[in-house]
């Protein structure tokens, strides 16, 4: 049975809409990862957004391994805790409630599921005499149990919507399950809680009281792994369909049979595959913070779990696979993203697996000083040199029953942050503290794919903190609403247009700084040049400059297509930024671009420019557009109806953004900058239109100057002559500097020839590389004054005294300090005064050391 499949179409038959599972990048400040089936209809459940429908269902990807909702030191241990996992749910936004919430559950479990009746429990909140009245219908009294808040009451943060909750459990047997936590409401396994039904009915307001939502609403959600689990007979998550072939997959990596109580590590690697393969997938990249850093210690636990079981190479890349096969018929961008998330977790793998053999012998000499308390100290460095997440080394100290100095770690993990600002910033929605519930009713039109001008009325103001005012005065600033409005509100990368508003064939009353969107409102934060008042009748002018952006804007479009013409499939895009001067655009490539593949796709888009290419730009339902071969990015949200932006054969691509009529609008195209993001992430600079003209303008006067500079009308031929003295004068100087071996004084120790000399010129390290080269067996150090500092250099060959341990020795002596490798090491000093007893000191070393 697809039970996916199954619960969304039973929920469509009561009149639902189906939504597609929303990315597990949600879009809430609050939260790292969508981590609940409910946090797509979060601003619809407190009444910042109207729903589109009244019911709705959805299967959801979640993640729950960062923050407050973490189960990642659980997932392997356990039969139940995951990292990713699917909510199933079915919600009510003000429709339904408790009587029509619960027989859709019942008739679901029984008739659909046909989960045996006599094995269903059910729970009530102590309060909620009408829930258990309403169970009566389809179970007997005795299974229907009352608990408390702990376990029967929801709500979504201190304050909020809330309400009881009722709770569906399923009995796997006293046979199997009889310890003492094996009752219903212990903590045993014998009762498995498999749907959950919140009946929103509250609000809990400042003072902790609770007053009846105008529009009680249902909030329910079954896990797909756990009932998936129970229909199949069995009694872990692990053992399902959803996960035994990946088992047996690492079972045969590792050449290892699973037993599943000595299975932790394959359990571990099973669940954490899943979400490492879909968060790719979904655009998230290993990274140094935020949930790049979750993405990657996610990953290197079960790498560091693979390693136990004898895997000392990369390997879960190769699981990707078997995820794919499982889950892609659902979730078909699994299957479309396969091969590049392939590629970023072995190069991954790959960076992990040249630092874990270091890591784990410092963590075991570690270990054995250890009685009780692993430092701090030596848990930070492996952490911030060695690449071990935090929470890897605690699941190493917990398997042998240590405790770890978290004081330790934290101290040293603070005072790095203060060292390197913080690049991870949660993206918040700057409506959230404001008065902008006020204006959801009210309607504003973008009118700008047209025009640049709009006579329109004034709907609404909001001051800097965004609260209602019903006037702007001279020299204020604030936001506002326009019935109609030319000005591109910022959105995908594309920035928020500026320009003027005047009254009506009269002067302008208000400078426009910046558009944004603020939930559907199309809002534009304004200077008050005179007083700006609601209902006033205006003209919005857009800044004609700012059109250069819709030339950067459809050139992002052909770079996207040249990136994928040249590089490959593979290449997604993972971010972009479109202004009136410029363009940026971040990519998944997992190495930098030659020199050539930049010329080629330089090319390309230029070759495509200068076709002049109509833009076709209409209207169509997503299907359509799937269908027509249109380009989405994973985690935008797309409505059923939208705007396709076509240039021939050359790009077509999902976008609301402004562009070009025709592609020779956009003129000339150049890549000002390749450069690397992140792991797995390239990023190409780029300009065209009139910031093109100005780039080839600046580099025609640069060549003129250099030709002046040079005195030559050939410039090239010019560089090369300057190439070809500076090379002579080059040779000249290290001959002139060079010294000879004969020059510098050496002992015979131990058949070993030892020169510990100093030299005025020249490039030490030359020096003893010519040294080394003319003798079998050699030891030398040599000292060189550089102003108010000494620079000390050793290198052996053919005897066992190593050059980092005697430089290490002598260095202290003029003040300095360093090491190096046993054959090769250098030093710097702050003395030079010291450097005849350093130089006696080095020697009588080398005569401890080889007598």
């Amino acid at each position: 049975m697809d039970i996916r499949s199954e619960f969304l179409k039973y929920f469509e038959s009561k009149n639902h809409k189906i939504y597609p599972s929303s990315p597990l990048v949600p879009e809430d400040p609050t939260l790292l990862f969508t981590n609940a089936g409910m946090v797509p209809f979060k601003k619809i459940f407190t009444g910042e957004l109207p729903p589109e429908s009244s019911r709705a269902t959805s299967c959801q990807t979640c993640i729950r391994a960062g923050g407050k909702h973490n189960d990642l030191e659980n997932v392997g241990y356990t039969a139940r805790h995951h990292t990713f996992f699917e909510m199933l749910g079915n919600f009510s936004f003000g429709d339904y409630f408790k009587e029509e919430a619960i027989e859709y559950a019942w008739e679901f479990v029984t008739k659909v599921l046909e989960l045996p009746i006599d094995r269903l429990w059910v729970t009530v909140h102590e309060s909620d005499n009408k829930a258990e009245k309403i169970w009566q219908k389809f179970v007997s009294k005795d299974r229907i149990k009352r608990f408390g808040d702990k376990d029967n009451f929801w709500q979504m943060g201190d304050t909020g919507p809330c309400g009881p909750c009722s709770e569906i459990f399923y009995d796997q047997g006293v046979v199997r399950f009889n310890g003492p936590e094996d009752y219903l409401g212990g903590d045993g396994d014998r009762f498995l809680e498999i749907w959950n039904l919140v009946f929103m009915q509250y609000e809990r307001n400042e003072a902790g009281e609770l007053l009846p939502l105008p529009k009680p609403s249902i909030d329910t959600g079954m896990g797909l792994e756990r009932i998936t689990a129970i229909k199949e007979g069995v009694f872990s998550n692990y053992d399902s369909s959803l996960f035994m072939p990946i088992i047996e997959e690492i079972s045969n990596l590792a050449k290892k049979e699973y037993i599943y109580k000595e299975g932790a590590s394959f359990r571990v690697i099973a669940d954490h595959i899943r979400a490492v393969t879909f968060l790719l997938s979904q655009g998230v990249m290993f990274d140094k913070e935020g949930r790049g850093y979750v993405l990657r210690r996610i990953l290197r636990r079960a790498v560091r779990h693979g390693y136990l079981l004898g895997l000392k190479e990369p390997f879960m890349y190769k699981l990707s696979d078997v995820v794919a096969e499982i889950m892609g018929k659902h979730y078909t961008y699994l299957n479309e993203k396969l091969s590049t998330v392939k590629e970023q977790i072995r190069a991954e793998e790959e960076r992990f697996y040249q630092t874990i053999e270091a890591g784990m012998r410092l963590f075991e000499e570690e270990l054995s000083k250890t009685q009780e308390v692993f430092s701090g100290e030596v848990a930070f460095k492996l952490y911030d040199t060695y690449g071990f997440p935090l929470d890897l080394t605690e699941d190493m100290l917990r398997e042998i029953g240590l405790r770890l100095d978290k004081e330790g770690f934290e101290r040293l993990m603070k005072e790095q942050r203060e060292r390197a600002k913080a690049a991870w910033k949660g993206s918040g929605d700057m409506a959230l503290s404001g008065d902008f519930k006020d204006l959801l009713g009210l309607k504003n039109e973008f009118v700008g794919y047209e025009k640049l001008k709009a006579k329109t009325i004034i709907l609404a103001i909001l001051n800097e903190d965004f609260k209602r005012s019903e006037k702007l005065k001279k020299g204020e600033k604030g936001w506002i609403l326009l019935e109609e409005t030319p000005f591109y509100a910022q959105s995908g990368g594309q920035v928020g247009d500026i320009g003027e508003i005047r009254v009506y064939e009269g002067e302008n009353i208000a400078k426009v700084l910046d558009t944004q969107k603020f939930f559907d409102l199309n809002m534009s934060l304004v200077e008050a040049q005179d007083e700006v008042k609601v209902n006033e009748a205006v003209e919005a002018v857009v800044d004609k400059s700012r059109r250069e952006i819709a030339k950067h804007h459809s050139v992002t479009h052909l770079l996207h297509s040249a990136l994928r013409q040249i590089l490959g499939e593979h290449v997604t895009q993972q971010g972009s930024l479109v202004e009136a001067n410029r363009l940026r655009f971040d990519f998944s490539h997992s190495k930098a671009l030659s020199t050539e593949e930049i010329k080629k796709i330089e090319n390309y888009v230029n070759e495509v420019i200068a076709q002049g290419i109509e833009a076709n730009i209409e209207e169509m339902s997503i299907e359509k557009a799937k269908e027509k071969g249109a380009m989405a990015l994973f985690g935008e949200k797309y409505g059923d109806i939208v705007r396709v932006v076509e240039f021939g054969d050359a790009s077509i691509e999902l976008c609301g953004g402004t562009h070009v009529k025709n592609t020779a609008e956009i003129g000339s195209f150049f890549i000002t900058k390749e450069s690397g993001v992140s792991s797995g992430v390239r990023r190409i600079e780029a300009v065209c239109g009139m910031s093109a003209v100005a780039l080839a303008k600046k580099w025609r006067e640069t060549l003129e100057e250099a030709k002046a500079e040079l005195k030559a009308k050939d410039l090239l031929l010019a560089i090369k002559k300057q190439k070809d003295e500076i090379k002579r004068l080059k040779e000249e100087l290290k001959n002139a500097a060079k010294v000879s071996q004969k020059e510098l004084k050496s002992y015979e120790i131990g058949g070993v020839n030892v020169i510990v000399d100093e030299v005025e010129a020249g490039d030490i390290k030359n020096i003893i590389d010519d040294i080394k080269n003319a003798n079998e067996k050699v030891a030398v150090m040599l000292f060189q004054k550089k102003g108010d500092k000494v620079l000390i250099a050793a290198g052996v060959k053919g005897v066992s005294l190593k050059a980092g341990d005697w430089v290490k020795k002598i260095a202290p002596i003029v003040g300095g300090g360093g090491g190096g490798r046993p054959d090769f090491a250098q030093a710097g000093g702050k003395d030079p005064s010291k450097t005849k007893e350093a130089k006696r000191e080095a020697l009588e070393f080398v005569k401890k050391s080889l007598n």
